[in-house]
Formats: C-alpha cells, sequence, structure tokens
C-alpha cells in the first residue's frame, strides 16, 4: 500500500514536471523562435529600433514570452530535483542548480529586451545614441542565448545519466538526452571559437528530440509502473 502511493506521487510528480518542461518549450519556440525575428533584426540596430518603436505591443509579448521562459525554466529544475532527490540526490541537486543557471541566462536576455524597450521609447534626442544602445542590448541578447547554449547541455547530462542508472525511463531516451547535452556544449564552443561547421546547427538537434521525448514521457506515463530503484540511503548500511 505504501509502495503503491509512493508510485503515485512520483506519478504525479512526474507529470508537473512535464507540464513546466511542456511550458518551457512553448514559450521558448513562440518566444525565440516565432516574436523575436519579428522585432530584433540581426545586424540592423536601425531596423530593430523601428521595430521597437512602432511594433511596441509585440515587442512586450516577446518580453512577458522571455519571462514565461525563464518561469517554467526554473520551475522544470525544481521539480526534476523533486522527482529525482530520494534515489539520486547528488545527481538531482546537479540538475536543479545547472537548470536555475539556465533560467539566469535567460533573465539576462529579458533585461535587455527590456532595457531596450525602454531605449526606443525613451527622451533621448540623439537617433545614434538609441542605434548604439540598441545595438549593445541586441548582442546581449544573442550572447545570453548563445553562451547559454553550455548549460544547456550541461543540465542534460544529469537528467541523462539518471535516467540510465535509475531506468525508470528508456534506457534509449537517456542516451539521446547525454548525446543532446554533448551537441549543444560541442556547438556553443565551436561557434564561439570561430570555427566554420556547416554542420555546428545540427548539433543540438539530439538535445531537441530527447527533450521532447523527455516531455511527451513525463506527460504520458510519469515513471515506469513498479520501478524498484534503491535509495542512496538503502544502499549504505
Amino acid at each position: 500500500m505504501i509502495a503503491n502511493t509512493k508510485q503515485k506521487n512520483l506519478i504525479k510528480t512526474a507529470r508537473i514536471t512535464g507540464l513546466w518542461y511542456l511550458m518551457m518549450a512553448i514559450t521558448g519556440i513562440l518566444g525565440f523562435m516565432v516574436f523575436h525575428s519579428q522585432i530584433f533584426v540581426s545586424g540592423n540596430p536601425e531596423q530593430t529600433l523601428t521595430n521597437l518603436d512602432a511594433l511596441e505591443s509585440t515587442a512586450r509579448i516577446r518580453l512577458l514570452l522571455e519571462f514565461g521562459i525563464v518561469i517554467s525554466q526554473a520551475l522544470t529544475a525544481v521539480w526534476f530535483f523533486k522527482l529525482f532527490k530520494d534515489n539520486y540526490e547528488w545527481e538531482a541537486w546537479i540538475l536543479g542548480i545547472w537548470g536555475m543557471v539556465n533560467a539566469l541566462a535567460i533573465m539576462i536576455s529579458a533585461i535587455s529586451i527590456a532595457s531596450a524597450i525602454g531605449i526606443a521609447n525613451s527622451d533621448i534626442s540623439a537617433m545614434e545614441d538609441k542605434v548604439l544602445l540598441i545595438q549593445v542590448f541586441q548582442q546581449i541578447i544573442s550572447n545570453a542565448w548563445g553562451i547559454g547554449g553550455l548549460f544547456f547541455g550541461l543540465w542534460l547530462f544529469p537528467m541523462g545519466y539518471i535516467v540510465i542508472k535509475s531506468k525508470i525511463m528508456p534506457i534509449w531516451l537517456g542516451r539521446v538526452i547525454v548525446l543532446g547535452g554533448i551537441g549543444y556544449v560541442l556547438s556553443t564552443l565551436i561557434h564561439y571559437a570561430g570555427i566554420d561547421f556547416s554542420f555546428n546547427t545540427y548539433l543540438a538537434l539530439p538535445a531537441t528530440i530527447g527533450e521532447f521525448w523527455m516531455i511527451g514521457y513525463l506527460l504520458i506515463f510519469g515513471i515506469r509502473q513498479n520501478c524498484h530503484v534503491k535509495s542512496n540511503k538503502q544502499i549504505i548500511k
């Protein structure tokens, strides 16, 4: 009876984790992949300034979606910690902390977006000054996401490790997630090393596959039924 109740609670926790993860994916796709390019034009701060002024409502939607990414990323990290802490406490701490670093990286981007909107609507009279400031904030936004790729990858390592070790989810899910983590880190390093590698953008593809697989598994199954995993406290006698 106790084991049954514990299993149900774990499945409930897993599904809540999946919901936060799904929210992070939705806000990320809408914010970064749909709305971002409507406002922020890479290499063209003048057009970006025009967009911020003419499409202020769209820019604020972009900012709110960035808030959504920050909040859902932080809560996903917390609920992953809650899901795994009883059996893999150390790994769960690493997963939670590195997930929070992701949220902080995106928060830097959100601060820069808010600052760019403020500059576009400020009383600064010199257009050159506005353009220069917008260019600076564009660079910060871009690099917050770019360098953030290090921890977007790193937090997948403990996640994949726990899945592989515990077998509470398919082992290949864990392997794909670890591969995705390696891809994210390598992609970031290659980009900032200035290496011209035409397939660099595809290195993060296993991470995308693994994360959506994880979201689907958490929402549909939670964790495997009747999977008995020894806790660290049980192992130490």
